[in-house]
C-alpha cells in the first residue's frame, strides 16, 4: 500500500514543503529548477490525493500542481516563453525564502529550553528598614562640613560685608565743581594732574564728572593737549561776573 501525504503533520506542512523535500531527495538545483522534472515527481507523489477525505488540505497541493502545469506550458510555448521564465523565477524565490525560514525555525528550536526550566513564583519578603551600613568617621565629618557649608551659603551676608560701601562718605559732583571754580578764580589755570592730587577714587570720579559738567556749561576750558584747565572767557560768563560785581557794589 502506497504511503499517503500528511498535509499539516510531521511530513509536509504544505506544497512548498513538499517541493523542497523533492528537490533535496532527487538532488535538484534549487537555483535552476527543471520544471518538467519537478512536475513529474510532484504529480507522482500526490497521485493518491483523490482518496483523501480532507479536501480543504488537499486543495493547496492541487493548486500547486496546477501552477506547475501552467509554468511548464508557458515555457514550452515560444509566445509565452518570457512569462514562463518569470513564473519559474518567482517560484524559485518562494522556495529559497521558505527554506531560509525553515532553517531559522530549526535553529530556534534547538535553542528553546522553556519546557525544561521551571521556577517558582516570587515569595513576599518583609522589608527591613534598619540601616546596617557602617560609615568611617572621616566620611561622616566630610558630610557634616559639606552640609554646614551649604547652610552658610544660604544665610544673608553679615553687616561687616557692607562696611566698605556704607561707611564711605559720599562725594557730590556739585561740591567738586565749586571747589574747582574757587581754585581757578585764585590761579586762573590749573594743570590736569593737579585736579586729582591727594584724592581717593570717589573724589577723583566726582572731580572728573564736575569737569565734564563745567565744560558742557561753558564755565571752563580744557587745553588742546589736555594738560591744563582754565576759566572760560565767553561773553555770557563775563556779563554774569560784571552783574555780580555791580550788585555787590550797590549793596
Amino acid at each position: 500500500m502506497s504511503e499517503k501525504i500528511q498535509y499539516k503533520l510531521e511530513a509536509f506542512e504544505g506544497p512548498l514543503d513538499l517541493l523542497l523535500y523533492l528537490i533535496q531527495k532527487h538532488k535538484l538545483n534549487i537555483c535552476d529548477i527543471n520544471i518538467s522534472e519537478l512536475l513529474d515527481q510532484y504529480t507522482e507523489t500526490i497521485k493518491d490525493i483523490e482518496n483523501i477525505e480532507d479536501m480543504d488540505g488537499a486543495a493547496e497541493f492541487l493548486e500547486m500542481a496546477a501552477r506547475l502545469v501552467y509554468i511548464k506550458t508557458a515555457m514550452l510555448l515560444p509566445r509565452y516563453d518570457d512569462e514562463g521564465e518569470k513564473l519559474r523565477q518567482e517560484l524559485q524565490g518562494e522556495l529559497i525564502e521558505y527554506q531560509t525560514c525553515k532553517n531559522v525555525a530549526e535553529y530556534l528550536k534547538g535553542r528553546f529550553c522553556g519546557n525544561s526550566i521551571f521556577s517558582r513564583n516570587p515569595m513576599p519578603i518583609e522589608a527591613d528598614n534598619t540601616y546596617a551600613r557602617v560609615h568611617p568617621s572621616e566620611d561622616i565629618l566630610k558630610a557634616y562640613l559639606s552640609a554646614l557649608g551649604r547652610k552658610q551659603r544660604k544665610l544673608p551676608p553679615p553687616v561687616e560685608a557692607f562696611s566698605g560701601v556704607v561707611h564711605k562718605r559720599l562725594i557730590s559732583v556739585p561740591s567738586r565743581a565749586i571747589i574747582l571754580l574757587k581754585r581757578l578764580y585764585r590761579r586762573t589755570r590749573l594743570k590736569w594732574n593737579e585736579l586729582f592730587a591727594g584724592s581717593d577714587r570717589s573724589e577723583s570720579v566726582a572731580m572728573f564728572l564736575a569737569v565734564l559738567e563745567l565744560v558742557k556749561n561753558g564755565r571752563i576750558n580744557v587745553s588742546d593737549d589736555n594738560k591744563t584747565v582754565a576759566l572760560s572767557d565767553n561773553p555770557r560768563r563775563k556779563q554774569q561776573k560784571e552783574g555780580n560785581e555791580s550788585a555787590t557794589g550797590t549793596v
